[in-house]
């Protein structure tokens, strides 16, 4: 994608997805680690790497029912323990975020049958379909209820019955999803005997009703439950269900189920006993319970606390996956217990010990390989803003050793073949476009020396865009990551406007080194061409590599000591002689958008101009799940989250304010807008507000609303906030 994107227009959300996305190409490493299977032009292909041989092992007939002659298309699929089955996805529908309803089908490759399952169920309702681990069986969640189809007789058992819209069995409501990643949320366990499962009963949580005004001559109330800060949770247990009886045995996890959370739950491999993670209300401490599946029986195995929270161990992005060592008897576990995030090793008996020792931190955990005593991890000791390879020793005693060449500055993911022999090596940085190649491990080695990354960048010339990073430190002795991209033909004697893009919260980081850094998606036009400074900044309680204490200083701080920081960081950048003081724009969005409100509001010296795109303007608004997690609970500190709302700071606006929400914003509800406007109003502050009807946290539904929305922002800076050096 290149950097001159005139009229070609990326909505947020997919720009997001993009942005942080690490491979273009989705790929599934086979067991024996020499090749890898993808989907291409609707085939599922497997790939050697080594050979570069192509072998389609689905092929577009294969996909055609019996009665169609138009192939199935393909989201996903998964093969059988034994390869002989294929369980394939399409027809999808989103759900809030992903496509997580749909069809699905089992091919076999030997009789070359397709089967649809769950055909006496509406079309697009069925989700997370799984194999057995024999592969006879496959189980589903249709409706808020779990069942399990023979795959010989298509005969379908319910395995739960008393799934509601608020009682849910296998899967999650708004909050677990959204802020936990919980989606699939059932197991089956090794004997494929039993199923655990998830319940969630959302009964007591009350619905935020959306109103619905554009698609009928009658309004129509879309209702989302939707538990507020300070509200008691929805209530979480889980529960194994015996195939043969279809009865359910709870586990007996202690503590209220409506004051604590369960974010992980797996199966312990080689046994009858079932792991997860409880969370308390507060999230400032976290258990291990191994429980009995037959009697329900818990013991804690291993505890954490922490004066702020304790981060959740999710793996992926999603909770799925528990690291198992020692035949299931040790695994490995990331906390920041000591300062840092570091890999524990950690048995059944509770015993820990530390893999990863130094003041840097492991981003994320890649693969471990038990026979070999290595496991990879991805870190930048050096600099917070990029992301390596490195790897140590499983017993502790190994150091640090990086494995991404010193060369190649940036942005590194991997996913690594299960033997540790090769990798699906992705690279980008703020000059470099996504590139990929697959490498040999240790020696990162290209197998193939002419796709490589090396010849890749022989034959295409780095982006011409000049991303400057640089650190600053502000008046409270406080070092902060910054990046800046200057007007093209810059000339220092002239003074030139800015515009700083802002996040500053706990879910993201905006100083990377990556690819689409510094550009900004919503402009029409080049920013660098027309006369603008780009900038952002990165203050303390982002996600960064750079120890708990900066991520962790925000805690009861969000709208105070994150915004601090930016006013601090952009009062010593103002310094500069060739900045305009008098042209100074922030823009945001989602929590960044909170941000420019704040900055606007409470530092309207500095910040002349503001653009902010769907704010939480009322803290209390938010769920409770992200918000009490990073400041606690309102009965106990809410003048915290007064403090730090723009709401209570709106009165002090002096600049131009453009406010931009979505009336179907399920995340940060369009009642935000309308409490700030009426603050505003109130104050009598003249401002521009624009609703987008319908539109939800992405604003991107819709004919033409990604052309409006830049139009609207585009016209909006050049006009409060012009454009070139003067």
């Amino acid at each position: 994608m290149k950097t001159n994107m005139k009229h070609q227009l990326i909505p947020f959300l997919l720009y997001m997805l993009i942005s942080f996305s690490p491979f273009a190409q989705k790929i599934t490493w086979n067991t024996d680690g020499g090749s890898y299977t993808t989907l291409e032009a609707g085939q599922v292909v497997s790939v050697n790497p080594l050979s570069g041989q192509k072998t389609v092992l689905v092929s577009k007939e294969l996909l055609k029912p019996s009665n169609s002659s138009e192939s199935l298309k393909l989201r996903s699929y998964s093969f059988s323990s034994d390869k002989n089955q294929v369980l394939l996805y399409t027809n999808t529908k989103k759900v809030w975020r992903l496509d997580t309803k749909g069809d699905y089908w089992v091919l076999n490759l030997a009789t070359k049958q397709l089967t649809q399952l769950g055909k006496k169920f509406p079309a697009s309702t069925l989700m997370f379909a799984k194999l057995s681990p024999d592969g006879s069986k496959v189980a589903y969640v249709q409706q808020n209820n779990i069942y399990v189809e023979d795959i010989a007789t298509n005969t379908i058992i319910p395995l739960t019955t008393d799934g509601t819209t608020k009682l849910i069995n296998g899967t999650f409501d708004w909050a677990y999803e959204e802020e936990f990643f919980c989606r699939d949320g059932f197991r089956w366990s090794p004997d494929g005997k039993s199923i655990a499962y998830w319940q969630i009963d959302a009964n007591t949580i009350k619905d935020f009703y959306m109103i619905n005004n554009t698609d009928s001559e009658y309004s129509k109330i879309v209702p989302v439950e939707y538990p507020k800060v300070g509200q008691t949770p929805s209530a979480c247990r889980i529960g194994v269900v015996a195939l043969a009886t279809q009865q359910t045995t709870w586990l007996k996890v202690p503590g209220e189920i409506n004051n604590n959370y369960i974010p992980k739950m797996e199966w312990i491999p080689n046994s009858n006993d079932v792991i997860l993670e409880q969370l308390s209300r507060k999230q400032n401490e976290a258990k291990l319970f191994v429980c009995q599946a037959q009697t329900g029986e818990a013991k804690v195995i291993f505890s954490e606390t922490d004066e702020a929270w304790v981060e959740f161990n999710n793996r992926g992005g999603e909770a799925i996956g528990w690291d198992w060592l020692n035949n299931g008897k040790e695994f490995l576990w990331v906390s920041e217990k000591d300062g840092w995030n570091h890999l524990y090793r950690i048995g059944l008996d509770g015993k820990a010990k530390l893999l990863t020792i130094g003041n840097y931190d492991v981003i994320d955990v890649l693969s471990y390989n038990e026979a070999e005593n290595i496991v990879y991890f991805t870190a930048s000791p050096d600099n917070a803003r990029q992301q390596y390879l490195y790897k140590t020793t499983l017993d502790g005693k190994g150091k640090l050793e990086r494995v991404t060449p010193k060369e190649q500055s940036g942005t590194h993911n991997y996913q690594i073949s299960p033997n540790q022999k090769l990798a699906f090596h992705s690279y980008n940085s703020t000059e470099v476009s996504p590139i990929n190649e697959v490498v040999s491990l240790p020696a990162h080695k290209a197998i193939n020396e002419q796709e490589s990354i090396v010849a890749k960048l022989t034959k295409n010339k780095p982006s011409k865009r000049k991303v400057e990073f640089f650190d600053i430190k502000t008046a409270d002795n406080i070092t902060l990551s910054a990046w800046m991209v200057k007007p093209a033909n810059f000339d220092s004697t002239k003074k030139y406007p800015i515009v700083f893009y802002v996040y500053t919260e706990p879910a993201g980081a905006t100083t990377k080194d990556e690819f689409y850094t510094g550009f900004n998606n919503l402009y029409l036009g080049d920013m660098a061409k027309d006369g603008y400074i780009y900038a952002s900044i990165d203050g303390r309680g982002t996600p960064l590599p750079k120890g708990r204490a900066w991520r962790k200083a925000i805690y009861r701080n969000i709208g105070q000591i994150n915004i601090r920081d930016q006013a601090m960081g952009a009062k010593e950048l103002l310094k500069k002689s060739y900045i305009d003081t008098s042209r100074v724009a922030v823009w945001g969005w989602s929590g960044g958008g909170s941000t420019t409100l704040n900055l606007l509001f409470q530092y309207p010296e500095i910040y002349k101009t503001g653009i902010a795109i769907a704010a939480v303007g009322n803290q209390l608004t938010y769920d409770n799940i992200y918000q009490e997690r990073y400041m606690g609970l309102p009965q106990e500190n809410k003048e915290d989250f007064i403090k730090g709302s723009p709401v209570t700071h709106a009165k002090n606006l002096q600049g131009n304010l453009l406010y931009i929400h979505g009336t179907g914003d399920d995340n940060v509800h369009y009642q935000n807008a309308e409490m700030l406007v009426n603050e505003l109003i109130k104050y009598n502050k003249q401002f521009q507000f624009m609703p987008y009807p319908n539109r939800t946290h992405s604003i991107s539904e819709g004919e033409g609303t990604g052309l409006h929305l830049a139009t609207l922002f585009t016209n909006y800076l050049r006009k409060y906030c012009p454009p070139g050096g003067k």
